[in-house]
């Protein structure tokens, strides 16, 4: 495990102490973005460019932060841009629009069209990774004024299923079950594994809060495990044995990731709830079904007038809700784009952490964890939904921040409630009309399935 020296780490959040750093673990971040440039963090014991490791960290030359997926410092690779097109923002538009039922006919028989075009799904999901960390890093950056944006690229732009990993795992013997669940379990731990080497450098590094918009939900676990009992089984499976080892494989990888939390205590973890409409206490997914003081779970909205058709949800295992329908923010080549997911909401959480902070940097993960749950605007649409079935209110979190630098948390909190109002947001008549939603319009959170 490469980690800092005491000494090394303590220089470095020493040099950064002002503002909260905000670590984006995703797809890779576009740091010379006109909204993210300002608010880089930069490793001020490295020198740019000169392929030595000044720090002796392991990581050569983490100016902005490290590729974990291809092991070097390149935290995003621009050769992609140029990808985005306007069938593409089209796309992105009327998707939006379809959620909000404001959608026509024709706009919505084009949507249905384009969705069964491989070339411009393939194109779609290539791009969707692509810029999914810089759209993820503008939201958190604009959300906390004085925040440092920490780029940690998990995610591969062009993710590739296991194949060859799991074929050697044939010659094994044994029951159809033990080979299986073998199987299952070497792929938990080389993605876990991958985790914990994270939560290590991004605590090192001082980052505060991290925000995790990624992850293997139960619909992507059947696809590996109907991939694993076929090599391993050599015939197809039946669809009740699939979901059975699904929930297995994903209840592994939580498992697995738990200690994600442990290796970074002063770190407050934001992670997405999921874009498949499920119910994630019943149907789990990584890593966000994670359980921790220092860790929030995000489903998404649609402004604060009702959960989103995709989002995840779960009243156990989903802590909060936040605005992720149509969320414009940065996109790699200072261009900017209107997405929807759980990944927009998370950010949106992660920003007002890091803005609580900005304010009171004395308050442990606990603390801005307790403060953005008791802050919600408690709605009727997310009861049961979520454990505090309500949205998150940025304002009123701020307040309790800015009270708990004089007085006891505990107090902050109520006399933030009694200063703040809910969050007015105006919902024109056209928007009343029932949500058209095509299922899988929305991208899947990325995940990270290539074993190294």
């Amino acid at each position: 495990m490469k980690y800092l020296s005491k000494i090394m780490a303590a220089a470095i959040v020493t040099s950064q102490i002002s503002a909260a750093t905000i670590a984006i673990i995703d797809s890779g971040t576009d740091m010379q973005h006109e909204v993210i440039a300002p608010k880089a963090w930069i490793n001020q014991l490295e020198i740019p460019g000169n392929q030595r490791d000044e720090d002796r960290n392991g990581y050569q030359d983490d100016v902005y932060g490290w590729n974990f997926a291809e092991s070097n410092n390149q935290v995003i690779d621009y050769k992609y841009l140029g990808t985005l097109n306007d069938d593409m923002v089209k796309f992105f538009e009327l998707q939006e629009k379809s959620m909000r039922g404001t959608i026509t006919p024709e706009e919505l028989d084009w949507m249905r069209s384009i969705i069964k075009n491989e070339d411009f799904i393939k194109r779609m999901t290539v791009y969707g990774n692509f810029m999914h960390g810089t759209h993820v890093a503008g939201i958190s950056a604009t959300k906390s004024d004085d925040a440092k944006i920490l780029a940690v690229k998990l995610i591969p732009t062009e993710v590739k299923l296991p194949g060859q990993e799991i074929a050697s795992l044939n010659q094994d013997k044994g029951i159809i079950d033990f080979l299986v669940k073998r199987a299952i379990d070497a792929l938990a731990k080389a993605q876990t594994g991958t985790f914990n080497e994270i939560a290590y450098y991004v605590s090192d590094h001082g980052a505060k809060v991290a925000n995790g918009s990624f992850g293997t939900g139960f619909p992507q676990a059947k696809m590996i495990v109907e991939t694993v009992m076929k090599t391993v089984s050599k015939k197809e499976p039946n669809p009740e044995t699939v979901e059975h080892y699904a929930k297995y494989f994903v209840n592994a990888l939580v498992d697995n990731s738990q200690s994600m939390l442990k290796a970074a205590p002063n770190t407050l973890f934001v992670f997405a709830a999921g874009n498949d409409g499920l119910n994630n206490d019943e149907y789990p997914t990584s890593p966000t079904n994670i359980q921790g003081d220092n860790e929030l779970s995000v489903a998404a909205t649609i402004d604060y007038s009702s959960l989103a058709p995709f989002s995840n949800y779960g009243e156990k295992m989903v802590d909060v809700a936040a605005p992720g329908v149509g969320i414009l923010s940065s996109a790699p080549g200072n261009k900017y784009i209107k997405v929807s997911g759980t990944s927009q909401a998370a950010p949106y959480v992660a920003g007002v952490a890091g803005k609580i902070l900005d304010i009171n940097p004395s308050l442990k993960p606990v603390d801005v964890k307790k403060i953005i749950m008791e802050t919600v605007d408690t709605k009727s649409f997310l009861a049961g939904k979520v454990k505090t079935g309500g949205v998150v209110n940025s304002e009123r979190a701020q307040r309790a921040a800015i009270l708990s630098l004089d007085i006891s948390l505990s107090k902050a909190i109520a006399s933030a409630k009694e200063d703040v109002a809910d969050m007015e947001v105006e919902v024109r008549e056209k928007y009343r009309r029932t949500p058209i939603y095509i299922k899988g319009s929305v991208l899947p959170l990325p995940s990270n399935f290539v074993l190294k």
